[in-house]
């Protein structure tokens, strides 16, 4: 044993083994050490990049700030700066996870690092190689002596390299000194893999006997939550594996890296032997998808878990009001007593007559962000914009000052100087911060802007300008992050701005008619007020927030389906634009987003710029699903989700099918485990058909998944690489030609089904119970379907309804006597109804 094994190395370890090419994955880490990182104050060049997650080498992101140019050159290709002692404390369990991965959101450039060690037992001394990958900096040491280090620094690009180091007979101690410049979303980890060398295993020390350690981290692979979302009654989690002692438990209620709530904590003590966490009531926790922090901990040994769930207060809320006037009335309630406590909660309480100390502190708490130039901070100064121009008299003196001193010292825009890292290259920034430059100007139109210099009414005018440009791009190509849930509010949120505020009535009239088009295309999205389909940016916490994810509120105030979470960002605007401004939206929406029993609607359209996102969905009053024509086939994904299906009335009975970006679950990966596609597969989809074949990268997670919550269907049945289910008058059928298995234990356990290999197809058939009768007739008269390739590469279908649907390569479907051909669909759309 090295001398500096020896100093961390005690009688009892965790053992695992190490095979060659295998991933060395048990560690314990230090405290992340955080220090600003702040470069002089400087303009930048360039304008919104519709573009901009349409990768072109693997998900690196192209646009480069000044902090990461001036970070470059300080430190890439050089020796990566340790600047902190190594002390490792915590332990890191890798959960299937190849990487420790630590990555996260920080609204400002910020240095990051961190210590990581563990130990591997070598039966004889020889020498090792080993592959180090991370996308910042990194130092490896064995028994003390430096191995190497690599100094890529590229912002969320991986780089690889490999080093050969002697190894000791028994314990060697191994320790990586890891770092990066975190920008908003950070990938911030690092992989190391035992490529070759002695025979090995792993030995994490630990302070408890290694029985007891052991026994602790089956509890958690094991752990999931009882249901897969939560509307009331106890929230618990539950594990299969009884602990042979009493643990400690600690929980940690989060919400997403956009929350600003403070974690709500509960502890408890799982006694041996016994199986259930109760974590508390709904009524006692906040709204929205959460992730719970589960820490165990005996002995001085603690390990710990992130576990995701929607918590929706849907019991309490109860059914939506019938009359808009009413809606109108419960959605700023809602938001003014519930919501998150920043400045679209201060304008609701505004919009109400709730002025005074409350409101004025949840003002007053959001102002650093604004006045520091935090990424996001134009999300929250649009509506503080609103609040101080419509109701600046109930604010006090010394409140609006401060508001006026925030407006006048932030930056609208990347050409003026400064030194954040606000994302001004997706069309929902850029949206906001045109529409508060043209705003804050007119309310401030003597003042000096001190980053720009201008005066107020100049830099309303600027602003105009870029308003004007922004709506001319719109109406022209829509969406760039297509059919998005979470982006629809926050284009929403600017052009509500813009159309109760604007001071020019053609940005006001513009905005309105925006508005609605944006309405349309959700309704015809929606089944009964719920999204469903493909969309060019997800997360999990958006994916499985069907209930609590603010559209279904929007969908609420507007039409009278759906529920609120606690996180909005236009559901006041939307009302005040109903109720004073005089916004009229069209009757016919109701009845498209909720169809009729007895009729379906083909929806297809085009999004983004060149029409580069072509959208098929369709929908019958028993079910729905929407999906990307040929999109993207085959290419490295983003945050793309391209296959959505919701059956019946419940919002949870949905499905979604994706190739995991990532492996770790609940990470901050773009794409993720669940919100977009590690490669995207080819799809296409005729009615209620679908093919979605896979053909992933080989550095790529090696399966592919679907969504399917078995708790939320009437009856279900999986077996022989297949599975069907019944929910409220629907039917679905999922089959591949690689197997298909029933994810048992774990955060997903019966709401999980995996394919094996990148390389799979899955055939997806749904129909109405009124139609094919039972799950056993319908599974019958399915269960043959099969996909054939043609030599042109043709997919075909022998459907017992659709007669032969050939899924041609070009991405034309030809089926029933017609052509369904994505390069005639246009951005206004073409809606077709089946009787």
């Amino acid at each position: 044993m090295s001398a500096a094994a020896a100093e961390i190395y005690p009688a009892e370890a965790v053992r695992r083994p190490l095979d060659a090419g295998a991933p060395v994955t048990y560690w314990r880490l230090g405290e992340t050490v955080e220090a600003r990182y702040d470069v002089p104050d400087q303009p930048m060049s360039g304008e919104m990049d519709p573009f901009f997650f349409l990768t072109k080498h693997k998900n690196f992101i192209p646009h480069e700030y000044p902090c990461r140019t001036r970070f470059a050159g300080e430190r890439r290709e050089k020796r990566p700066q340790v600047a902190a002692a190594s002390r490792c404390e915590r332990v890191w369990l890798p959960f299937a996870s190849p990487r420790v991965d630590l990555s996260g959101f920080w609204f400002r450039p910020t240095v990051i690092g961190t210590w990581a060690e563990t130990v591997i037992e070598a039966e004889e001394a020889g020498t090792a190689i080993f592959r180090l990958r991370t996308c910042g900096g990194a130092i490896l040491f064995v028994n003390g002596s430096e191995a190497g280090w690599v100094a890529p620094y590229g912002r969320n690009l991986e780089t690889a390299e490999e080093f050969s180091v002697p190894l000791a007979k028994g314990a060697n101690d191994i320790r990586i000194w890891f770092d990066d410049l975190a920008e908003r979303d950070a990938r911030y980890y690092f992989q190391l893999d035992y490529l070759s060398g002695p025979a090995a295993s792993l030995a994490l020390p630990v302070t408890i006997p290694a029985q007891y350690a052991d026994a602790m981290e089956a509890a958690l692979s094991a752990m999931r939550f009882e249901q897969p979302a939560y509307m009331s009654g106890e929230v618990a989690l539950v594990t299969g594996n009884g602990l042979p002692l009493d643990v400690r438990v600690e929980v940690s209620v989060e919400g997403d890296f956009m929350s600003i709530d403070e974690p709500v904590r509960f502890e408890h003590v799982l006694a041996a032997g016994h199986t259930r966490i109760p974590v508390a009531d709904v009524s006692e926790l906040p709204a929205d998808f959460r992730h719970f922090h589960v820490t165990l901990s005996a002995g001085g040994y603690a390990v710990t878990r992130v576990f995701g769930v929607e918590i929706c207060h849907a019991d309490r809320q109860g059914q939506a009001p019938a009359g808009l006037a009413q809606r109108i009335d419960e959605a700023f309630r809602e938001v003014a007593d519930y919501a998150e406590a920043d400045t679209v909660r201060a304008l609701a309480r505004l919009a109400i007559g709730r002025a005074g100390l409350e409101t004025e502190e949840m003002i007053s708490a959001a102002l650093p962000a604004i006045e520091d130039c935090h990424d996001c901070a134009d999300f929250i100064l649009v509506p503080l914009l609103w609040c101080r121009i419509t109701y600046g008299k109930d604010l006090t003196e010394a409140l609006r000052a401060r508001i006026d001193d925030a407006i006048l010292g932030y930056r609208y825009w990347m050409d003026e100087p400064g030194n954040d890292v606000q994302w001004y290259f997706s069309e929902n920034h850029a949206l906001l911060f045109h529409t508060a430059a043209y705003l804050a100007g007119d309310l401030l139109p003597d003042a000096t802007f001190r980053r720009s210099g201008r005066r107020g009414g100049e830099q309303s005018a600027t602003g105009a300008a870029r308003v004007r440009a922004w709506l001319d791009h719109f109406e022209k190509w829509e969406m760039a992050e297509f059919n998005s849930a979470p982006y629809f509010p926050i284009d929403l949120k600017g052009l509500c701005a813009l159309y109760a505020l604007a001071p020019d009535a053609d940005i006001s009239t513009r905005a309105g008619k925006a508005i609605l088009r944006l309405l349309e295309i959700v309704a015809r999205s929606a089944h009964h007020g719920v999204l469903t389909g493909a969309q060019g940016r997800s997360y999990e916490h958006t994916l499985r927030a069907a209930r609590s994810l603010e559209l279904s509120a929007l969908c609420r105030l507007v039409w009278g389906k759906g529920n609120y979470g606690s996180r909005f960002h236009a559901l006041p605007q939307l009302a005040l634009c109903l109720r004073d401004h005089g916004l009229k939206v069209p009757e016919e929406l109701g009845g498209i987003v909720s169809i009729p029993a007895g009729t379906a609607q083909e929806w297809c359209f085009a999004q983004g710029e060149n029409a580069f996102a072509k959208l098929y969905h369709y929908k019958t009053a028993a079910y729905a699903m929407g999906s990307a024509s040929a999109y993207r086939w085959d290419q490295w994904g983003y945050q793309e989700t391209v296959l959505h299906i919701r059956l019946g009335h419940d919002p949870d009975a949905q499905i979604w099918i994706n190739h995991p970006g990532e492996v770790l679950q609940s990470g901050y990966g773009r794409p993720s485990y669940w919100g977009g596609c590690g490669t995207i597969p080819r799809v296409q989809q005729y009615r209620g058909l679908a093919v979605i074949r896979f053909a992933c990268a080989r550095e790529q997670p090696d399966f592919t998944h679907a969504w399917f919550p078995k708790s939320r269907f009437d009856a279900f049945e999986i077996a022989d690489g297949m599975a069907v289910a019944a929910a409220d008058g629907a039917l679905v059928l999922l089959k591949t030609d690689t197997g298909l298995s029933e994810v048992t234990s774990g955060p997903t356990a019966g709401n999980e089904l995996r394919a094996p290999g990148r390389a799979s197809t899955w055939v997806v058939r749904l129909a109405a119970a009124e139609e094919h009768g039972s799950l056993e007739v319908f599974c019958n008269t399915f269960k043959h379907l099969t996909v054939t390739e043609a030599a042109d590469g043709d997919l075909v279908v022998e459907d017992p309804d659709f007669g032969t649907v050939r899924f041609h390569a070009d991405g034309r479907i030809a089926a029933e006597d017609r052509v369904v051909d994505p390069g005639t669909w246009t951005i206004g759309g073409h809606a077709r109804t089946f009787a």
